[in-house]
């Protein structure tokens, strides 16, 4: 049995824009049902929700019984660590998971120890420094895939997250650095960097997160992007993002449940997008 190749790098390789949904519910039902929805890529999010190893582990079978029991499903599950540790790395892999965005990226130096985490020795001194376990690893369904360890470098995807004034300022060392995928640039947080906590839209960080993902593109590397509103996502897009989530679970859900609820009992508060 050979390793699975991994359809989300390669659709990045490729240069195929993917659409992806943001997981912040924790719970493998809802991670079921969103996967059958069809979406290029689903977040589960480890940093802003109550997500850890387990029930990460516990959304990955979710949305593997999604894709066996519709098998034409794009979906692929990415992961975002709550920090970019070397040993929570190792386990996030282990469990199966091929793709890993990591938050808080500012230096060329911090991605290129991510690089390093994410990969095996291999026989000629070259790879990282990923613990070699595999046998306890769902990721080789359990030595299953007997080649695991010579295959898994290549398909596993680093995506690293530029969310600051230091890491739009290193953006251009950040992209190039070999091994990292894609770039993620948290329009949040960069505008809390840039001086304009809460207001992503302001001119100034729409203007950065422009040139950021031009930079990315011109590294060779695909930029990504969380946006919440369909002009946002369609900008974005059209600006060369390659992977672009579309929304998050949690706010279509608070949302869809105040305009029910104001049909009935008048107007309801609406949900406000800190996004």
């Amino acid at each position: 049995m050979k390793t699975p190749t991994n359809t989300f790098k390669q659709a990045l390789t490729q240069g195929q824009p993917q659409i992806g949904l943001w997981l912040g519910l924790a719970e493998p039902y809802c991670a079921e049902i969103l996967a059958g929805a069809g979406y290029d890529w689903l977040l589960i999010d480890g940093e802003h929700a109550p997500n850890d190893v387990r029930s990460t582990l516990a959304q990955l079978q979710a949305i593997d019984s999604a894709k066996h029991a519709l098998p034409h499903l794009p979906t692929q599950a990415v992961a975002r660590v709550p920090v970019g540790a070397t040993a929570l790395i190792k386990q996030y892999l282990d469990i199966g998971v091929q793709t890993i965005l990591v938050p808080m990226v500012d230096t060329a130096e911090q991605a290129a120890k991510l690089v390093q985490a994410m990969r095996y020795p291999q026989a000629d001194g070259q790879g990282g420094i990923r613990g070699m376990g595999s046998a306890l690893a769902r990721a080789s369904r359990w030595q299953r895939h007997p080649n695991y360890i010579h295959e898994a470098n290549a398909q596993v995807c680093l995506l690293v997250q530029a969310e600051t004034v230091q890491a739009m300022r290193n953006l251009d060392a950040l992209a190039a650095t070999p091994g990292v995928d894609g770039v993620f640039i948290g329009p949040a947080d960069l505008s809390a960097s840039m001086g304009h906590p809460g207001n992503p839209g302001h001119p100034d960080v729409q203007a950065a997160i422009q040139d950021g993902i031009a930079r990315i593109r011109a590294a060779g590397k695909a930029p990504g992007i969380l946006a919440t509103t369909e002009s946002q996502a369609r900008q974005w897009l059209d600006a060369g993002a390659l992977f672009v989530a579309v929304g998050v679970d949690t706010m279509l859900l608070s949302a869809a449940a105040s305009e029910l609820l104001a049909r009935f009992k008048g107007s309801a508060a609406p949900t406000k997008n800190s996004y």
